[in-house]
């Protein structure tokens, strides 16, 4: 195949190709050789494909991590929510119809007896994605065949996840998953196969300017308090899992927190713009905003591993020279070939990219039409693969902090002078002297919904009611998923209560502070106390087992 050389205005000759250095000390020549190789690999995304692979892959293998050490608790036979229930409802309602039960649960758990062996299927998944993911991380290179094996173990975990996986960073790993198969050759492992995709390139790019202008979006149209840029006034305090610098940041001076909302609409509303402009400088200008935004998130909480997943499509905003640094001589070498032929395309690959493109195309429609609308749904799926997807964050704010505290005592709950013991979460507020954790882009799914029922209540939230049981019984599964049990070595408690309290920061100038990092006050009862017997007719009611 006759390779071509696609021609580079004088414009990035004179600019761009000087400003390419060579790695390391060389000689004259080999400078010049060096700074040539680096001019050809302007436009090019040989190495750009591969720190996305590796990125997405290490993202995959914390996201397979956390489903093989907690899943089983939280929706496996004896968990929270048991996933095989959760299949038989489907399949009772669609009557066995298997497309019906694919389009609402697309999962390959349907092809194995799910009924009886869903913690082996569970465990399965997450280790074979697991060990796929190590082996991508390692290789640099993938094929379609891995890829596609990645997205769908991941698709079949989250389909049965029900609340835990309910959350917008899984349709949005579902989506960055998707378009990497497309980033690779059917079966090679090669780094640099015969061609690399730049519509995949592009839909990337597309992907990251829909998750910042939909998280723009839902703010302005959503809570006051982004509009009046007082958001931030809370943020710290009141965000699902906060880290030991929130406390810090969350006493900065107001005008500081002005400033810091005003700088979020920016990023979100304003610099995306520069992630769709075909210039190369103003695309890579745009991505290093996007990833420098999602640094300072990392930084200031624990967000699961949702912003080191958003930096994944800024990557494709940088060309392999940009990237150049992050490789060695030896690689650039290899590379070279590659950067020379970047006019040539199989006929196979034309055909996969032509079809991609009316795809994404054709899926954005009622996606685009949901960022325009007043109405605008917040991390919504408009297809059952969740192919393309609408994003957006934190478009309503809480004041304050509130807490559910569980605790169990042995004696007569109405007695006064019963004593309470407190269960401690891993990462939940809770000992106001306990340290906030730092576990970003690690997760405990059990936490991230304790936060949300602490401004519910408990009737919405079955598998509040279903944990308490399991810890009147101690059980094992469960104990697993928390930090501290007092009655562990022990007779499980006779009776456990939950208690509502509101939660505020060490302020630096008061005496807790250097003490405590929390403050806290009884706002009053949550759940009132309850054993076992008293439960036992609500789990024969949700089919779960005593």
């Amino acid at each position: 195949m006759e390779k071509t050389v696609r021609k580079r205005t004088t414009s990035q000759t004179t600019e761009e190709c000087i400003e390419a250095k060579p790695h390391g000390k060389l000689s004259k020549q080999k400078e010049v050789d060096q700074q040539d190789l680096l001019c050809n690999t302007i436009g090019s995304y040989w190495l750009t494909k591969i720190v996305l692979l590796r990125y997405l892959s290490f993202i995959y293998g914390v996201a397979f991590l956390i489903a093989y050490q907690q899943n089983k608790a939280l929706i496996g036979r004896d968990g929270l929510l048991p996933a095989n229930q959760y299949l038989q409802k489907i399949d009772a309602h669609f009557k066995g119809d298997i497309l019906q039960k694919l389009k609402f649960a697309p999962t390959i758990f349907w092809m194995f007896d799910y009924k009886n062996n869903i913690d082996v299927l569970l465990d399965v998944s997450a280790l074979a994605g697991l060990s796929i993911s190590v082996i991508i991380l390692v290789q640099g290179a993938a094929n379609m065949l891995l890829m596609t094996s990645l997205w769908i173990l991941y698709h079949s975990i989250s389909s049965v996840g029900q609340r835990w996986y309910s959350f917008g960073w899984e349709s949005q790993l579902l989506e960055s998953g998707f378009l990497a198969i497309f980033l690779c050759p059917l079966l090679s492992m090669k780094k640099f196969p015969e061609s690399c995709s730049q519509v995949v390139i592009w839909a990337y790019r597309w992907l990251i300017f829909r998750i910042m202008i939909g998280a723009g979006l839902i703010k302005l149209r959503g809570d006051s308090c982004w509009r009046d840029l007082t958001c931030m006034n809370y943020h710290y305090q009141t965000q699902p899992v906060p880290n030991p610098a929130s406390l810090y940041l969350h006493q900065t001076p107001e005008l500081w927190h002005k400033m810091e909302t005003a700088g979020n609409h920016f990023v979100e509303l304003i610099a995306p713009l520069m992630l769709i402009i075909p210039l190369r400088k103003v695309q890579i200008v745009g991505g290093s905003i996007q990833i420098l935004f999602q640094v300072i998130l990392i930084c200031s909480g624990n967000l699961s591993f949702l912003n080191w997943l958003t930096i994944l499509p800024c990557i494709a905003c940088f060309d392999d020279k940009s990237l150049s640094w992050l490789f060695t001589s030896d690689t650039l070498q290899k590379l070279s070939s590659k950067s020379s032929s970047k006019g040539s395309f199989i006929n196979s690959r034309r055909c996969i990219d032509v079809l991609l493109t009316l795809l994404i195309g054709y899926l954005s429609i009622p996606v685009v039409k949901n960022l325009l609308s007043s109405g605008q749904a917040m991390n919504t799926s408009f297809d059952p693969l969740k192919i393309v997807n609408t994003y957006g964050a934190f478009g309503s704010i809480t004041r304050e902090r509130t807490e559910v505290i569980v605790q169990g005592t042995y004696t007569n709950p109405d007695d006064p002078s019963a004593r309470w013991y407190e269960y401690e979460f891993k990462c939940k507020p809770g000992n106001v002297t306990k340290r906030p954790c730092l576990i970003s882009p690690y997760h405990y799914r059990l936490d991230w919904l304790m936060w949300f029922a602490a401004f519910q209540n408990y009737q919405h939230n079955p598998w509040l009611i279903h944990f308490v049981a399991k810890l009147l019984a101690n059980d094992q599964l469960a104990v697993e998923l928390i930090a501290v049990n007092p009655f562990a070595g022990k007779s499980p408690p006779k009776y456990i209560r939950l208690e509502h309290y509101r939660y505020e920061y060490s302020t630096f100038n008061s005496k807790e502070y250097g003490k405590t990092w929390w403050t806290r006050r009884k706002m009053g009862s949550y759940m009132p106390p309850v054993s076992l017997h008293s439960l036992q007719p609500y789990l024969q009611q949700m089919g779960w087992s005593s």
